[in-house]
């Protein structure tokens, strides 16, 4: 492993950090062999033992570079990951292989969780001097999507299309949420600039608080998304914030800052397995300048798109949304358009005494609305 440390200019404390780690598969039979002259477990636990240290120094590496972590990582406690070839599952316990014909048994009968776990399969177990960590994951589906939708992410919506209809989602109780968040940031930093000690504990209270409850809304928006669409094919855009940023004036570029795509599109990645279905980023480059009918790119969009070659007519979002699926199913264009769109809005919370909400910056209980309208 080489460490090549770059300063900045004077005065500043960024240090650039490049750190070159040789390829696993030239030193990995060296290190086997070396690690097995002082093993006294199984063979297997010395392949763990190698994938996870690679593991952690690329994790190090990509932190590193971005100079959040100098110094070289250090293993503190000691730990064993167990393979699935070293474990086996016999109804509520795991029985693990220590050495050739010797075993511990680790059941998790009659706990607080067993209830939980009782559909889930048993991962990696991770043993410990003083604990177990037996991690449980769901039963993927084999079962293949039988249906498409495609995401188009804007601002205040998602605008999506699924083969029949549009769909309009709106984001607009998420987008307040960080609004709400950000002016009582900047009420912190007026107070920071007099109570210096006490401005930083705060802000890094709300900053925490914002970010936990972005991601708690962002979670349960993902499952009732989920829960609409089961077995379903998603394809979203692949977007680049930076290069958005550059391309827009500062009003806009605080509104794009306030969005979170990236979250949503991740959540909705890991996710999807669950309901049998899975994610496809696709390249967002003029599918709101595109005509789905003929091909003809428009150079100047406005809120409506229109083909100058055709005559085709269209939302300029809900155009998006269907070159994005047209992108996913491979195809160039189409002929007939879909004249139905729904408009959902998920609702935080529910409804409380005299009509009254409950607390908007919880995303409690996520209720959907759901209307549709033609197009004309």
């Amino acid at each position: 492993m080489k460490v090549e440390r770059k300063e900045v200019k004077k005065g500043e404390k960024a240090t650039n950090v490049k750190v070159t780690l040789p390829k696993k598969k030239e030193v990995y039979k060296t290190l086997r062999d070396e690690l097995e002259e002082i093993n006294v477990l199984a063979s297997h636990y010395v392949d763990e033992a190698i994938n996870d240290a690679y593991s952690t120094l690329k994790s190090w590496r990509r932190r590193a570079e971005k100079g959040r972590s100098l110094r070289k990582p250090r293993l503190k406690r000691v730990y064993v990951r167990v393979k699935s070839t070293l474990r086996k599952v016999e109804g509520e316990s795991v029985r693990i292989t220590v050495r050739p014909y010797e075993y511990i048994t680790f059941s998790w009968s009659h706990t607080w969780f067993s209830k939980r776990v009782k559909w889930l399969e048993l991962g990696e177990p991770i043993i410990k001097e003083d604990e177990v960590y037996l991690p449980f994951r769901y039963k993927l589906s084999w079962s293949s999507p039988i249906d498409f939708i495609s995401i188009d992410s804007n601002l205040y919506t998602l605008d999506a299309y699924d083969g029949e209809k549009f769909v309009t989602i709106s984001l607009k109780e998420l987008y307040s949420l960080k609004y709400g968040m950000q002016l009582k940031r900047s009420k912190i930093q007026s107070f920071t600039s007099k109570h210096s000690k006490k401005g930083k504990v705060l802000m890094e209270k709300y900053s925490h608080r914002e970010k936990n409850r972005v991601l708690d809304y962002v979670h349960k928006f993902v499952n009732s998304l989920l829960e609409m669409y089961p077995l379903t094919a998603f394809a979203v855009e692949k977007l680049n914030k930076q290069s958005m940023f550059r391309d827009a004036n500062d009003s806009l570029s605080k509104k794009i800052s306030k969005t979170v795509w990236r979250s949503i599109h991740r959540v909705l990645k890991y996710k999807a397995p669950i309901y049998g279905s899975f994610v496809k980023e696709v390249s967002p480059y003029l599918t709101s300048k595109s005509c789905p009918r003929c091909g003809w790119v428009s150079r100047k969009v406005g809120r409506t798109f229109r083909c100058e070659r055709c005559g085709f007519t269209l939302d300029r979002q809900l155009n998006a949304s269907l070159n994005i699926y047209l992108r996913m199913c491979g195809f160039p264009h189409v002929r007939e358009i879909p004249r139905v769109w729904v408009g959902v809005t998920p609702l935080k919370g529910r409804r409380g005494v005299n009509g009254l909400s409950r607390d908007s910056g919880e995303a409690q209980g996520l209720r959907i609305d759901i209307k549709y309208y033609e197009i004309l």
